[in-house]
């Protein structure tokens, strides 16, 4: 049958208006595609520019309020120390690394170059009176930012967020947002982690620029910048200390403990003084129970509230303490606890270190608890807020890394309290003490975190008995890891050994938590599904997936001997394979599981049962 077009005026009108809504349309959608052959989580093919991470990204400290910057920016890769660019390159979508993917450039800056970035925004005319506070989760990793032209403040370190009080520099109409980022990458002694100019083996991708949301809230001039809060078990106690900003003598600050919708605790100080919050017969937080209690933390001056934020806290407790043989064992909530769990790396073939949504990010740890873990070790790199709110909601304890950089001196994994040290420079120890520091504040709140690990296989490694006993000091509610895997000295809480690929106890401190900090590593490449479809590697290989999961319960039941022999924790590496690593529980694409999933979580629990249940 014919198909018959009116042209009445009428049509004519709409069909004009319908092809100049395709011109509009096409371009704006025709900026944006992912780029490169490399293989693609199922996530990466729901993204569209205008929706991309539009989640609230910092959910531990929660206002009403805000905007995310999230999007397609402008964006150049030029010259070092050359002027802002009067002509940009194409579109890049943040908050995704220029080489990756999604970021649709896929290009490497380098040392001899810089990244800029150019964007416009909108800002609310409710939120008028208001301070307007422009937020960067992460960028990697020396950042300077313009608003309207004008240069508002800089940031060193790749892992912790910063934020400025943009409200000086505001106007009428359109914000204008201009950022420049440089990255020596593996040229330079920041913190880095796996981050290579030359990726192989081990070594993954460099990722420059911003990686984490961009947003901006209107706060009260008053207000409140950060929340530390410490449960304390054994007294029954929340201590809370909110940081904040612009108040005056006489402002008050209001904590209120709620289990579900019942108030359960309440306590008021004069700004700048700790609280401490009454919670007897506490709901313990724990892998199988993580109960959070919601708080309500509120700014009064004169008796108005002029700031409230919603935050939780998680009442458990991490320590140490000798068993019936003489053994130091980890507990949790005053219990002898086995923590086993995967190196989670956090890497994406599509995004590198930005998942491509909030659903992606949880599903790496949905994915760990389905195996049976009840622990997580993200491995030199940090998470961004949502990562540790879904730790803390799904119930999963986390050692958290210290990124490694520098250099390395020689790496001693088996001689006892024998290692060495790498001599940096003063610039090198003030970047890593800098950024340590950000990273312990930004992360202190959340419960999951049960472990900080400063120095893994003595990369970097420096002043070890130093910056261990400042950690500890800095935050006591916390076990302390000085070295993974070496160079070991009568310092911190734990003897960390590694051991590929089956697990090993060859070093025992009897004044010390003893536990096994990588080991495994067990390879199975599958076809279609790999980074590097001609070159990849894992410890030991093998064809299928039977083959790996019998290697798998191998290693988890000689694994089982040795926790009853002093192991208090082991780590396997790891959760999916990783660029050209190939010894994941899932492929890197995460669309393939490697093992039987039955038969891990049932040797998993073996094995952690070998001490908790003992």
């Amino acid at each position: 049958m014919n198909q018959i077009i009116s042209n009445t005026p009428k049509t004519k009108v709409l069909r004009i208006l319908f092809l100049l809504l395709i011109s509009i349309s096409q371009p704006i959608m025709g900026q944006w595609s992912p780029s490169g052959d490399k293989i693609k989580t199922k996530w990466a093919e729901k993204i569209t520019p205008d929706t991309v991470l539009s989640e609230y990204p910092r959910p531990i400290m929660e206002r009403d309020e805000w905007k995310n910057l999230n999007g397609l920016w402008d964006y150049a890769i030029q010259k070092k120390g050359s002027t802002a660019p009067t002509n940009y390159q194409g579109k890049i979508l943040v908050p995704f690394a220029v080489e990756s993917s999604l970021s649709g450039v896929m290009k490497e800056v380098g040392t001899d170059k810089e990244l800029w970035y150019n964007t416009t925004f909108e800002v609310s005319s409710s939120w008028k009176n208001q301070a307007m506070i422009l937020h960067f989760g992460a960028v990697d990793w020396e950042t300077v930012v313009w608003v309207n032209g004008i240069k508002v403040g800089s940031h060193l370190g790749g892992y912790t967020p910063f934020s400025f009080d943009i409200t000086p520099f505001l106007v009428d109409g359109p914000q204008q947002l201009t950022v420049k980022v440089w990255d020596p990458t593996s040229d330079g002694p920041q913190p880095r982690g796996k981050q290579v100019n030359k990726p192989e083996g081990i070594w993954y991708t460099s990722v420059t620029g911003i990686w984490q949301t961009v947003w901006i809230e209107p706060v009260s001039k008053k207000h409140i910048e950060h929340i530390k809060t410490v449960p304390d078990i054994d007294n029954g106690i929340i201590k809370v200390l909110p940081i904040v900003k612009g108040v005056e003598y006489g402002d008050i600050i209001e904590v209120v403990v709620f289990e579900g919708d019942n108030e359960v605790s309440t306590a008021k100080a004069a700004v700048g003084e700790e609280l401490v919050l009454s919670l007897p017969n506490a709901k313990l937080w724990s892998p199988e129970s993580p109960f959070l209690y919601d708080l309500k933390i509120k700014i009064l001056s004169n008796n108005d509230v002029v700031d409230e934020v919603e935050s939780y806290v998680g009442m458990r407790k991490i320590s140490m303490k000798k068993d019936a043989f003489g053994i130091v064992r980890m507990q949790l909530n005053n219990e002898d606890y086995f923590q086993f769990g995967p190196l989670d790396q956090g890497w994406w073939p599509d995004g590198l270190y930005t998942a491509p949504s909030d659903d992606a990010l949880k599903y790496d740890i949905e994915k760990t608890k389905e195996l049976g873990f009840n622990m997580i070790r993200k491995h030199v790199k940090v998470e961004p807020a949502r990562w540790y709110t879904h730790c803390d909601r799904l119930g999963i304890l986390v050692w958290q890394d210290m990124p490694s950089g520098d250099k390395s001196p020689q790496w001693q994994s088996h001689n006892y309290f024998d290692g060495t040290e790498l001599k940096r420079s003063a610039a090198s120890e003030k970047i890593y003490k800098t950024e340590w520091k950000g990273i312990m504040d930004y992360l202190y709140s959340y419960p999951s975190i049960v472990v900080w690990v400063p120095f893994n296989e003595a990369w970097g490694q420096f002043k070890t008995e130093e910056i261990t006993e400042w950690s500890k000091a800095y935050d006591s509610s916390r076990l302390l890891n000085s070295a993974s895997g070496g160079n070991f000295y009568r310092t911190g809480d734990i003897i960390d050994l590694h051991n590929y690929p089956g697990p090993d106890m060859y070093l025992y401190d009897a004044e010390r938590v003893n536990v096994l900090g990588e080991y495994g590593g067990i390879g199975l490449p599958l076809k279609n599904h790999l980074w590097k479809p001609d070159n990849n590697w894992g410890y030991v290989k093998f064809k299928n997936s039977k083959e790996t999961t019998a290697e798998y319960v191998k290693y988890a039941k000689e694994l089982k001997k040795l926790v009853k022999a002093g192991f208090s924790a082991a780590v396997y590496t790891q959760t999916t394979d990783v660029e050209g690593e190939v010894n994941g529980f899932m492929t890197y694409d995460r669309k393939v599981d490697k093992m039987n999933i039955k038969e891990v979580k049932t040797v998993n629990m073996e094995v952690i049962n070998a001490l908790n249940h003992q």
